[in-house]
This record gives C-alpha cells, structure tokens and sequence, in this order.
C-alpha cells in the first residue's frame, strides 16, 4: 500500500513537472510571437506600434488613422497589415470599374478615377444645364457619405471637364462617380442603392439615356477588395523625441527649430514637411493632446514630440522617412532629447532599419496594385 502511495506521488510530481516545463514553453513562445508581432505587424512598444487590424470579412470596417490618444500610447496611429500577404489575389487588388479616365484623357485631381469611383454615365440629345443637374441631384447626393464627382462634355468626344456647384454651361454628356473607399471603409450597399436610384432618376428627369448600370453586386465585392488592398498597406510609422532627462521642451525653442529642419506650422496644429509639389513628407506634432499654434508655443512645454510618416501618402516613403529621421535626429540633439520608441526606449538601428525596409515594401505593393503613393489616387483612397 506504501509502494502505491509512494508510486502514486511519484506520478504526480512527474505529471506536475511535465506541466510546469510545458506551460513554461508556451509562454515563451507567446512571448515571442508578441515581440515578432511588435515588430512587424505594428504591436505595442515600438515604433512600429497601430491599431487593432481589421479583420478581412466582405463587411470589414477599416480604421482611421489618427494621432490621438492611442497614437501617444502606442507611436503609431494606422490601421496595420491584415493577416493576408498575397495581395496579388484577385480578391485583394483594386479593380478598375470605368474605362472613363483612359477616355478622358487624365481627368484632373478630385475627379473620376477608374479604380477609386464607379462611374454612371448618361446623354441626351440636347445639352442640359449644369444648374438643373445639381438642383436635381441635391435629394439625395447629401446623404451619401463619400463625395461624388461629376464631368462633362459637349458631345464632340472632346476633353471631358469637372463640372462644379456653379458651373452656368449645358452639356450633352454626363459623367457622375461616387468614391468607393476610404479610410472609414467602403460604400455601403444602401449607400451604392440610393446613388443608382438618384442618377436613374436625374436621367429621366432630364430626358437623358443613361449607360447600361453595372452589377451591383459586382461593385460591392470590388468595394469590399478595395478597402482590403488599402486596409494592408495603410500604415503610419511614428517616432518620438524626448527629454533626455526626464523633463520638458520649451515651445519657444521647438518653432526655431522645426522651421530649421523645413517644417513649417500650419492649421491642423502640426509642422509639415513637403515636398516641391506641396505633398506631405511628414509631420511633427505634440506628444500630447495639445496641438501647436503660434500663442500656444510662447507658453508651452512639452514632454515630447511625435514625428509621423503617413506612408500611403508620401510620394517616396523612402527618402520621406530619411528626411524625418534626419530632422529627428536634428531636433533630439538641439533639445538635448533621444529618440525612442513607444516605451521610451532608445530607438535601435535594427527597428529604423526595419521601418525603413517596411516603408519600401509598402509603397511597392501599392504601386503594383495601380496606386501609386501620394498620387490624387492615392490621397483619396487615403483621406
């Protein structure tokens, strides 16, 4: 009866072991998957750091980036790569749903595009009037959430135009698109339904013959691919600067300096940096909750900055993320502040080497896809 006691305690001090030295193995492979996860798919504690991704199901709602509150917390505000690497898959690449802007010869910035937009298009024999369109289309283009754009033309196949508010001119041909995607997700299927039904009801209000309408179904699914192709690709890379010390930075200083390094204030209470063109490099904001403005700097401290490369929206990530960097650094020195990451570590080479890399992937998976970063595509798709 001993033996099977003693045997008995001899089972269980070996099961308990098993236990111990399994339990401990999962732990530190779940340790490890969140490091790898910190690191490459934007986790907390570097900066490299988003938002939870958003799932990839047909009715995902994608994040907005911003540089609130999470964005102080975790240094990076984005909506991070979902788990799918092929976006090479049909279902993940943006689908062109017009053939208007091959024909328009380049629409201008802030019109139709063939992969953002669906486009509708009617005609009529005689021209109507731009005033009659836009008083017609009042009922309903306000209640739908992403903008919708209009051009024209006269009817001779000449250049199509955008056509505004107060446009005084009548035209024969029409063309109407509604964005698809944006940062706050795709166009619902209520949404799409009300425009169809407001640009059928414009057509035969004007005596107008409208185009074949597509399938709708169809436009769905290549909304849906489309906020997953961007969902993927829209990340915002942040590093911090802060007192080496553990103090505060005088905004007396911080203007100087940042305008030094090409940034200059502007409305949104951010410094910009841009390009010729006038796009976005990057941007520098408060650490906190305050934004900058010209009163507010004379009083200010600041326990530190938030340097902020938007990648979708940069025309060349790469040399945007060196100039940031390069003003980082520029700034840390002359505050007397270091360069850290979301948990006020020194950043290491190997994380701005591995941003960097991430920066170059990102912008090429965009460009293979038909959106070329910091194009009026792009800052669409993007805003």
């Amino acid at each position: 009866m001993a033996l099977s006691e003693l045997h008995l305690a001899l089972i269980g001090a070996g099961t308990a072991g098993v236990l111990l030295v399994w339990g401990y193995n999962v732990w530190q492979d779940r340790k490890h998957r969140r490091t790898a996860d910190r690191i490459f798919n934007g986790g907390a504690g570097d900066a490299m750091d988003a938002a939870p991704a958003p799932e990839l199901a047909p009715d995902a709602e994608r994040q907005e980036p911003t540089l609130g509150e999470g964005a102080v917390e975790d240094g990076i505000s984005s909506a991070p790569e979902p788990a799918v690497e092929h976006v090479e898959s049909a279902a993940a690449r943006p689908t062109p749903t017009s053939d208007l802007a091959a024909e328009s010869d380049d629409p201008p910035a802030g019109g139709i595009d063939d992969i953002a937009d669906l486009t509708l298009r009617f005609s009529a024999a005689a021209p109507i009037a731009a005033p009659i369109v836009y008083s017609v289309q009042r009922g309903w283009a306000g209640d739908i959430s992403k903008p919708v754009s209009w051009l024209a033309r006269g009817g001779d196949g000449g250049r199509w135009r955008p056509i505004m508010a107060d446009d005084e001119g009548g035209y024969r041909e029409w063309a109407v698109g509604v964005q698809l995607v944006d940062r706050r997700g795709p166009l619902g299927e209520g949404e799409l339904a009300a425009f169809v039904a407001g640009v059928q009801a414009l057509a035969q209000q004007t005596g107008a013959v409208l185009d074949a309408l597509p399938d709708l179904d169809e436009i769905v699914a290549n909304a849906n691919a489309l906020d997953q192709f961007c969902a993927a690709v829209d990340i915002q890379f942040v590093l911090h600067v802060v007192d080496a010390t553990g103090g505060t930075f005088a905004g007396t200083k911080l203007r100087g300096l940042a305008e030094a390094a090409g940034l200059a204030l502007e409305a949104d209470g951010l410094f910009h940096a841009r390009d010729e063109a006038g796009g976005e490099l990057f941007s520098l904001g408060n650490l906190g909750s305050e934004g900058f403005n010209a009163e507010s700097l004379r009083t200010m401290a600041t326990h530190g900055l938030t340097f902020s490369l938007d990648v979708p929206r940069a025309s060349d990530g790469r040399a945007a993320f060196e100039k940031m960097l390069g003003a980082a650094r520029q700034i840390a020195g002359a505050l007397n502040g270091v360069l850290v990451d979301a948990q006020r570590a020194p950043l290491a080479d190997a994380m701005i080497a591995a941003i960097r890399a991430k920066t170059v992937e990102l912008q090429q998976r965009m460009r293979d896809g038909g959106i070329d970063p910091g194009s009026p595509r792009a800052l669409r798709l993007f805003s």
